[in-house]
């Protein structure tokens, strides 16, 4: 249990008179949620976008640069940026003018485009891998890894991190029985027939005699594994942890696969690239191509010239990888003006720099306010921990996170005009944030506290 968790009955208190107060100021997007159960479920276009706390789901009219506009006409300091999708700002120009231009000269045709050749060698640029093949999604992207790395080693397994997030990959939604050691099903998952947590395994993150121990029985196709955990809440690898966990995929045959769909905040290339890891296979989508629905996946020339056999080894038909939008001319013509403007170092200078600035002040205010809470930060990404230390793997946040009082933080938040992504409380500067947008959250932090210590 966490030794700092407020009383419960402060934070209903409080979750009700901020509740109270999002129905007084936002009527429209009550409205608009009241309504649109009448066509989705849930009365959402993707069911959990409900997930958001709050009585009712924010209706956006606009967004634009580090700012988010609602059907109230109330204005946000974006700090979730449409969970990493939006990280480098909303729209931002070169953007805007590329997708316009393109959506004149067609949207799709199944055949690749003339931005195709300048995305390639972009992609190469700035992530380091020379061969690459295009999804709409990080899911589908990892899904489609998954394949090849079974198809290029002949092995069955794959390894996973305990709480990791690979998007909608069934093979990933699986959960370490801490007890026993093995893998088991994710019991919040429906509609699940097929027994996937028979052919993957999962282990703690951070623990290298359970990761050799995993590999060890020589039928791992690949490790595919995220820098550092980002949906349990931000859990940084410990130092030196990552040169160990490649070579021990090396020496025993499994496949080396970073996941930077998140990590992608790190640094120009991102986690892998910044520190040095050299990774068989990289996956980064989100924030790739602007925010428009895109993915990318890197490899070695020596794994690409592994999948090149097994592909001409299978017969002709179906490949189970791949989709008709995959690649389509509009994207294209996105992901190339993203590498471009957007995958900038000077963009990358900014973000972290109000990264740093951020984490400097709320460091600042829990010192002062006495709280044993934690910040962890990782390039411009950073969270707000309601726990004494930084989480070293899942099992730390399951025992020490505070769910209500993360979800009373949000909604105070969004309040005062700070929206923050509602998983974990995490934060991201894009390079339109400003030293004023952080003034802004800071402010709104101080009547929180404030609040909690009456």
């Amino acid at each position: 249990m966490n030794a700092s968790a407020l009383p419960p009955e402060r934070l209903a208190a409080l979750r009700r008179r901020e509740s109270e107060r999002f129905v007084a100021t936002h009527p429209r997007s009550m409205a608009q949620a009241e309504s649109a159960r009448a066509h989705y479920l849930f009365g959402v276009p993707l069911h959990w976008m409900r997930d958001w706390p709050g009585p009712a789901t924010l209706a956006v009219e606009r967004a634009q640069g580090a700012a988010l506009f609602c059907a109230d006409g109330l204005r946000y300091s974006d700090f979730c940026l449409g969970d990493t999708g939006a990280m480098f700002g909303h729209s931002p120009e070169p953007l805007a003018q590329a997708i316009a231009q393109q959506a004149e000269r067609g949207l799709t045709c199944m055949l690749p485009s003339t931005h195709a050749l300048a995305v390639g060698e972009a992609l190469q640029r700035v992530f380091g891998l020379p061969i690459w093949q295009l999804a709409l999604t990080a899911s589908d992207a990892n899904r489609f890894l998954l394949r090849w790395a079974r198809a290029a080693t002949g092995r069955p397994q794959v390894l996973v991190f305990d709480g990791c997030y690979h998007g909608a990959v069934d093979d990933t939604l699986v959960d370490l029985d801490v007890a026993s050691g093995t893998t088991v099903r994710r019991p919040s998952l429906l509609g699940q027939v097929h027994n996937h947590h028979a052919h993957t395994r999962v282990v703690p993150f951070n623990d290298l005699a359970a990761l050799e121990a995993a590999l060890s029985r020589h039928d791992v196709a690949c490790l595919l594994a995220e820098p550092a955990l980002t949906n349990c809440g931000l859990i940084p690898p410990n130092t030196g942890y990552w040169p160990v966990a490649r070579e021990l995929c090396r020496r025993h045959g499994a496949l080396f696969v970073m996941d930077e769909t998140h990590t992608i905040s790190t640094a120009l290339g991102g986690y892998a690239r910044a520190h040095g890891l050299e990774p068989d296979a990289i996956v980064v989508g989100k924030a790739v191509a602007g925010g428009l629905p895109c993915a990318v996946y890197g490899v070695t020339t020596a794994l690409a010239q592994r999948m090149v056999r097994a592909k001409e080894a299978a017969p002709e038909g179906h490949s189970g990888i791949g989709t008709t939008l995959s690649g389509n001319a509009l994207t294209m013509a996105a992901l190339e003006a993203a590498l471009t403007h957007l995958h900038t170092e000077a963009n990358y200078a900014h973000m972290l720099a109000i990264a740093a600035l951020l984490q400097d002040g709320l460091v600042k205010r829990l010192r002062a306010a006495g709280r044993p809470w934690t910040v962890t930060r990782l390039g411009a990404r950073l969270e707000l921990q309601f726990m004494p230390r930084t989480p070293r793997h899942a099992q730390d946040v399951r025992a020490l996170a505070q769910g209500e009082l993360e979800s009373l933080t949000h909604l105070f938040m969004l309040n005062r005009g700070v929206l923050l992504t509602p998983f974990h409380n995490m934060m991201l500067a894009s390079p339109a944030t400003t030293p004023a947008d952080v003034e802004h959250l800071l402010a709104a932090f101080d009547e929180l506290l404030a609040e909690l210590a009456d």
